[in-house]
């Protein structure tokens, strides 16, 4: 137990001094968190709506954070370049990201030109009742995908410790993000990190 949760703590260290420098990207991961939030709890009454809701309102605004406003120079506080950073991603680096969202893009064309997905819909059903859960399909497939993946590239306990990371984020999101909109408000555009790096230092 305490090697899986030593290998849980280093994926959210390396992800957070890594991947999350920006108080933009740190506010929209916060509001990212409390729509994932809101679709766990709408998987138990509304499966379709979770989807929505995790993709448009989740992963909209999660991505958007790391396309638009994360710092992809040279990584002056953690000393390495920006393609290493992508090169040693244990999860979706940005080229998997990609691939990802690209399917996620290509669904609702798909519905629309196979409305009952190949049999597995009733023609009738509504539009968006199907699209959500083909994207709540495809946000399991994903999770599941690279987590067996990291089975063979690194360990079974890899793998676990990731799909873990993942399914908390949204609760350790807003642990740690909840005052970055303040920061940003008060003109903080980059987190220095300092605290965070003397408390992994001691």
């Amino acid at each position: 137990m305490h090697d899986f949760l030593e290998k849980l703590r280093t994926l959210r260290w390396d992800d957070h001094r890594y991947y999350h420098q920006c108080r933009i990207n740190q506010t929209l991961h916060l509001i990212s968190a409390f729509s994932f939030l809101c679709a766990y709890g709408l998987l138990f009454v509304d499966p379709a709506m979770a989807g929505l809701v995790g993709w448009l309102v989740g992963m909209v605004s999660r991505q958007s954070g790391h396309i638009f406003f994360e710092p992809r120079e040279f990584d002056r506080v953690n000393n390495t370049s920006y393609d290493y950073k992508e090169s040693i991603k244990v999860g979706y680096n940005m080229r998997r990201k990609g691939v990802l969202i690209g399917i996620w893009l290509s669904i609702p064309a798909l519905l629309y030109v196979q409305p009952t997905l190949f049999g597995l819909f009733d023609a009738q059903a509504a539009f968006l009742h199907k699209l959500g859960l083909v994207w709540l399909g495809l946000g399991i497939g994903g999770l599941l995908f690279r987590t067996v993946h990291l089975f063979f590239l690194r360990s079974p306990a890899w793998g676990l410790a990731w799909m873990c990371k993942i399914l908390t984020d949204p609760f350790h999101n807003v642990d740690i993000y909840w005052k970055s909109p303040v920061w940003l408000l008060r003109g903080q555009r980059l987190d220095p990190l300092e605290h965070d790096l003397e408390e992994a230092a001691a």
